[in-house]
């Protein structure tokens, strides 16, 4: 067909972490299929080429980050920005994915015609003046859950007047020069955490303003056990075991968490204790008003962000911004904080779909009306998957089985003769429930707008990769809650 015209069996959308992992499973399990990717972007990574602030990294370990398929060859359990772009890279490099990609293609609009029985996707270029149209059996969404235009900023009162630089680390400026600077960094999540060491490394002051604390994880830089084994094993045998290790220790550690809240918590102070001693007002600024895995927990590498609070190069600040000034901060307490530079880690903006509005026979969906089928599929939309990996584990563990079971769907429709395939909700699957049960700031802003799930399988999402594992591997594709046609 005609370039602004093309057919394809699965478009796949976004050149992540996910996309290119089920771009791989596509070419193992259905390598019959036709399919590209549609990125927008210019670069394989998806959040991993976004992000460049200083010190991103994972806050996963890479045995359970990394594809089952591909070994993460190195000790290090910790990643930075760099190698995990990388990693995904040779990914796609080494199963020739990448001649597969369409860079610089940001999809806007998504038909789905039950004429044709096919997905008509448009998407827009910077250096084609035409749309580009591609007409495909299914559509695989792999472009994550946050918008990668901006983050989240709350509205500050006066900041309009602050003379300093604000910066969302989203939107970080990669010829900023911070040394010697009085930084503040509002927040006290998983960027925070991250960014804190590093830029203590040469400012002249950095402090954490946090409303309220979170919980902090001290994980080892370097997995002992990988170690021991990646000398004695062949490489993919020994990632495969430290692979199983860490998803039994992180299932374990979360039954625990929501079982015994109380001593996961004594665990946890007693090893910030240890970091910051005794004199140190734990209470006010690290413990929580919720329980552990409410939220997820900000991991600190070999304790790096204790150390750096330690050693006197940052300080926390817990309060709330009364306003800005022209030269930092004024907090409800009446005290100030000067800031040459003033960093916005105040979270994402959560978006599914990157925003992307999905029709049926040129009607819009109410994503908000859909009920999210094994945590991959929505009511009443035919042909279409989405893969949102884990809130209380490793992304990867679920975009993978994701990946493998799209494939599973299309095999045994290609087995079948079958085109279509949707997902019916009943009358009845439980209680309402919203499809991240998290309470994460960013999370609950967004709750309108995503798709419910229900208290009963297979609308549950139940968020355990060995349930998951059974459901989405083994079980089998065809039940009473989703018609093939």
């Amino acid at each position: 067909m005609s370039e602004t015209n093309q057919y394809i069996d699965v478009l796949i959308m976004g050149a992540g972490l996910s996309g290119i992992g089920s771009a791989y499973h596509l070419q193992k399990h259905c390598s019959d299929k036709t399919y590209i990717v549609l990125e927008a972007r210019n670069a394989i990574g998806g959040t991993w080429d976004l992000f460049r602030y200083p010190g991103i990294r994972s806050d996963s370990d890479m045995f359970t980050f990394g594809y089952k398929f591909k070994p993460w060859k190195k000790s290090k359990t910790i990643a930075n920005g760099d190698e995990i772009k990388h990693y995904i890279e040779e990914a796609a490099s080494e199963n020739r994915i990448d001649q597969h990609i369409r860079f610089d293609h940001k999809i806007i609009s998504a038909d789905w015609s039950d004429k044709t029985a096919l997905w008509t996707v448009t998407a827009q270029s910077s250096k084609k003046t035409e749309l580009q149209v591609f007409n495909c059996k299914f559509f695989f969404s792999c472009g994550g859950y946050y918008n990668h235009d901006k983050g989240h900023t709350p509205k500050f009162e006066g900041v309009e007047q602050y003379q300093g630089k604000l910066i969302h680390p989203q939107q970080w400026p990669q010829d900023l020069d911070f040394s010697n600077k009085r930084i503040v960094v509002i927040g006290s999540g998983a960027t925070a955490i991250t960014l804190i060491p590093s830029l203590a490394k040469t400012a002249a002051k950095v402090t954490m303003l946090q409303r309220s604390p979170s919980y902090i994880y001290t994980m080892p830089l370097q997995d002992k056990v990988a170690k021991r084994l990646y000398r004695w094993l062949p490489i993919s045998m020994a990632y495969s075991l430290v692979r199983a290790k860490n998803i039994a220790f992180n299932i374990f550690s979360f039954s625990l968490a929501k079982r015994r809240p109380d001593l996961v918590k004594r665990r946890l102070f007693k090893d910030l204790r240890q970091s910051l001693g005794d004199d140190y007002d734990i209470d006010t600024h690290f413990k929580p008003t919720y329980e552990p895995w409410d939220q997820r927990l900000c991991v600190a590498p070999d304790g790096d962000l204790l150390d750096t609070i330690r050693s006197g190069k940052a300080k926390v600040v817990t309060d709330h911004i009364d306003h800005f000034t022209e030269t930092g901060i004024t907090l409800k307490s009446g005290n100030t904080l000067d800031a040459d530079i003033v960093v916005t880690a105040t979270g994402l903006e959560l978006v599914l779909f990157k925003g992307l509005q999905l029709t049926i026979n040129g009607k819009p969906i109410d994503i908000s009306d859909s009920y999210s089928y094994k945590g991959m599929m929505l009511s009443g939309v035919p042909n279409f998957a989405f893969s949102v990996g884990y809130t209380n584990a490793s992304w990867t563990l679920k975009s993978d089985l994701v990946g493998e079971y799209v494939c599973r769907v299309l095999n045994y429709m290609d087995r079948n003769n079958k085109q279509v395939c949707v997902p019916i909700k009943p009358d009845e699957c439980g209680d309402e429930m919203p499809i991240i049960d998290f309470k994460s700031s960013y999370v609950l802003r967004a709750l309108s707008q995503l798709p419910k799930q229900g208290s009963k399988k297979p609308w549950r999402l139940y968020q355990n990769y060995l349930l998951d594992r059974t459901a989405l591997g083994f079980g089998s594709v065809k039940d009473q809650h989703i018609k093939f046609r």
